[in-house]
């Protein structure tokens, strides 16, 4: 982590972090320089090798972020091969929301999920005017992800439904739960953020050592099970096997540390495993419940704690699963969660951390200016 924490430092600048922050800041920016120092080829480059040897060095980030900065500054770089010059605002903004849209639809084998983040986070609105690039954009990824990797569903299929008479009791637990932890959690990387990042700007290899060594801990507590995007835990979970009940929390854990490292890597994978895990140990509460289905439950109810995005969330979690049987509990529970979350953590997490650098941003530059 040192490592990588160097090298994002010295060839790398705007590749840090999840990569959503910046692709949201990047459609506040008004001046094109500043807008390709966060999306150009040489950042998407940086992006993809440096989460690689992240997820290498057994880190706790997921490859979603990363993808979604990615593919908006994939999009945004082909404005310069055009036939014709793409100019003006609004086709910029189309050009980078079209572009994190396909990542997510590229990442996750989940083409509608795509859209609704690109809608629901992103954009925060819906123009009618872009549905038809990032449509385009989206199909496009998704045909490039099957060509590549053939038909999948990114955590298997699973038939699991809730019978009626105990739906309501597992939907209000799990959107509380959810709802709660992953607001807390959500808290902790804006808070985490704000205090860490002055000594992480004048120590970055020392934060990312010292971080290295929590994740190295929680690893080792867990039995392993921490390291990397805790995709292989989630899916064991979903497909009926068993985990450490601390296994969330140690997972948790870790995503803090690895986020608050400044490495470039994600929260949406290592989310969803917290949320399979969380969704194991509440299913022992619930015997009379398939265990699978309270699984998908706790995995929606915390990510939408954790991003606040309750429609990507259950559509998200419904298309890796392949199991439309559950889309209204898994609707429910997500808007419980989405009500609990705001409740600890008011601001969305990507809305607060793509704030935070675009004031970064402003003051280098006042800072640059006074110096000049």
């Amino acid at each position: 982590l040192a490592l990588i924490a160097w090298l994002t430092r010295r060839f790398f600048p705007g590749t840090e972090g999840s990569g959503i922050p910046q692709a949201i800041a990047a459609l506040s920016m008004r001046r094109d320089a500043v807008r390709s120092k966060v999306l150009s080829i040489r950042v998407a480059i940086g992006k993809i090798v440096l989460t690689t040897l992240g997820l290498f060095c057994g880190a706790s980030i997921g490859r979603e972020g990363p993808t979604v900065h990615v593919g908006a500054a994939i999009m945004y770089s082909l404005r310069r091969i055009a036939p014709i010059p793409i100019r003006g605002q609004d086709l910029m903004r189309t050009l980078i929301l079209a572009g994190g849209a396909a990542g997510i639809s590229a990442a996750f084998n989940t083409p509608l999920a795509g859209i609704l983040f690109a809608i629901e986070e992103m954009s925060r609105s819906f123009e009618q005017r872009t549905s038809g690039v990032l449509i385009i954009a989206v199909v496009l990824a998704g045909i490039t992800g099957l060509a590549i990797l053939g038909p999948y569903t990114y955590f298997g299929s699973t038939d699991s439904a809730l019978p009626p008479s105990s739906a309501w009791l597992a939907v209000l637990i799990c959107g509380v739960a959810g709802g709660l932890i992953g607001g807390l959690f959500a808290s902790s990387l804006i808070f985490g953020s704000k205090r860490i990042a002055p000594l992480a700007f004048r120590y970055p290899v020392r934060v990312a050592f010292v971080c290295g060594l929590l994740i190295t801990g929680f690893g080792f507590a867990s039995g392993g099970q921490t390291y990397g995007t805790g995709y292989l835990e989630a899916k064991a979970l979903v497909t009926g096997e068993e985990a450490s009940l601390l296994f969330p929390l140690w997972k948790l854990l870790a995503t803090v540390a690895s986020y608050l490292s400044g490495i470039p890597g994600g929260i949406f994978a290592p989310s969803l495993s917290v949320g399979a895990g969380l969704g194991a140990d509440l299913a022992t509460l619930m015997p009379h419940v398939p265990a699978a289905a309270i699984i998908m439950l706790g995995m929606v109810g915390y990510f939408t704690g954790v991003v606040q995005t309750p429609i990507t969330a259950f559509v998200i979690v419904m298309e890796m699963t392949d199991n439309s049987g559950m889309l209204l509990p898994l609707m429910a529970t997500a808007l419980i969660a989405k009500g609990v979350s705001t409740l600890v953590c008011p601001r969305p997490i990507y809305q607060a951390l793509a704030d935070a650098y675009l004031a970064k941003q402003e003051t280098g530059k006042e800072t640059k200016t006074h110096a000049t």
